[in-house]
């Protein structure tokens, strides 16, 4: 077993003794240390305080927590669970266009299969049967060589992230807002491989499988399967992925095959892909019922207990835009700030605004068109600062529907799904 399973984590509570060196780091995790936003603004002045929604603290407030420094080649993730491993990026380090492989969030269900961690594609086969005319099993040089191979820059978002500022809270990881990223992926669509087989009229639904182990260690139980409808299915964007940013898939993400199926939540895009089912009703797979990856079907009041029956299943994600420059929690010695991020929709994403005032007033974002559908695109601003002291930075896209993100969480629902409130990101500046 290589080194692809050695992690270490910096927890929160874990301390360091102090040293000329470290005396003179950026002090990241001590950047606010006042008691609310009353001492925040008696310390250094919060000029637009009186604009800030009631009950929300600001996000120079919140807590730092440990951090991985390396899951294998990973790269400064936050370690949120290590049992199926799940980790997220700051939103700093997705500051590329492309997000490399050692920045991508990890979201786990079981555990990664051994010869993915050996590196090992030995006899790997991919089945697709169910309602088709002609049920194929390809190797990985088939699909190489039988199909027209493509490469596409596509969004991959966690249907939990930003679930931890739902109030009250929703379990689950507690994911803020790193569990995206926008990696370039290699493969063959999905719709090819599955006129291939000839899709029968009766299709309604996908059921994905893979070879992650069952976290019970029983080899009968499936770790998670999940599926989409027959049109998401046939989608021109949706492909069966051996390559990021071209080169095989990483251990952690997949090794040598899965599905990327932008636009829905990331557990749709099934990692170490062996079987794609075709069905004649809604997939009904591991963590396709109960509360997974589902919503109320109706709006509720934060807190409601909704009965299964009253749950569907999540299907397209919500606009959203992420920060990446400046860091949070960074200090500015002029009034002038260079603002610079993401934004990302189920199609594509219209305007991007940014807010210095607690989202009193909005400018909008120069922002760039996707280099092709589901790619996020990219926004730059420089905003004015009317005096020294603390600000947040804000950021809202729009959607080419009129979609707008909402600036406190929308929508609450038990496991905490789909929360594309704005983004925003700590200042002290002058």
């Amino acid at each position: 077993m290589d080194d692809t399973t050695k992690v270490h984590v910096t927890t929160p509570q874990a301390t360091e003794t102090a040293t000329p060196e470290t005396a003179e780091r950026p002090a990241r995790r001590t950047f606010l240390k006042a008691a609310g936003l009353g001492a925040l603004t008696a310390t250094v002045g919060v000029p637009f305080a009186r604009y800030l929604p009631e009950g929300m603290q600001p996000i120079g407030m919140a807590h730092a927590q440990g951090e991985v420094e390396g899951y294998g080649f990973k790269d400064g993730l936050t370690l949120l669970n290590d049992r199926p491993v799940n980790a997220e990026t700051p939103a700093h380090l997705l500051d590329d266009r492309v997000t490399p492989a050692n920045r991508l969030f990890i979201r786990n269900n079981g555990g990664v299969p051994f010869h993915a961690l050996d590196g090992d594609a030995t006899g790997w086969t991919l089945t697709v049967d169910g309602e088709v005319d002609t049920p194929l099993e390809l190797t990985l040089d088939a699909l190489a060589s039988d199909f027209e191979v493509v490469t596409r820059q596509l969004t991959l978002e966690c249907g939990g992230n930003g679930r931890a500022f739902f109030v009250p809270g929703a379990s689950g990881n507690q994911w803020t807002t790193g569990a995206v990223g926008c990696p370039e992926w290699t493969g063959v669509r999905l719709r090819d491989v599955l006129n291939a087989a000839g899709v029968k009229d009766s299709a309604v639904y996908t059921g994905h499988y893979g070879n992650d182990p069952h976290l019970s260690g029983d080899p009968e139980k499936v770790a998670i399967s999940r599926g989409v409808p027959i049109a998401k299915a046939l989608e021109e964007d949706t492909l069966i992925a051996w390559a990021m940013n071209g080169e095989p898939l990483p251990a952690i993400h997949g090794f040598p095959l899965r599905l990327v199926v932008p636009g829905y939540p990331g557990s749709a895009s099934q990692k170490w892909l062996t079987r794609i089912w075709v069905r004649d009703q809604v997939h009904d797979g591991p963590k396709m019922g109960g509360y997974s990856y589902r919503l109320p079907a109706y709006p509720v009041a934060p807190g409601t207990e909704v009965p299964e029956a009253d749950m569907v299943v999540m299907e397209t994600m919500p606009v959203k835009s992420l920060i990446t420059s400046p860091a949070t929690r960074t200090q500015h010695d002029g009034l002038s700030l260079d603002v610079r991020g993401h934004a990302w929709a189920d199609g594509e994403v219209a305007a991007v605004h940014v807010s210095h005032d607690f989202g009193q007033t909005w400018q909008e974002a120069a922002l760039e068109a996707p280099v092709n559908r589901y790619a996020w695109q990219h926004f730059t601003a420089t905003v004015d600062l009317p005096q020294p002291g603390y600000y947040e930075i804000w950021s809202r896209a729009t959607d080419t529907d009129g979609r707008v993100q909402p600036v406190t969480t929308p929508g609450w629902n038990p496991r905490g799904y789909g929360n594309n409130m704005v983004h925003r990101i700590a200042v002290l500046a002058g």
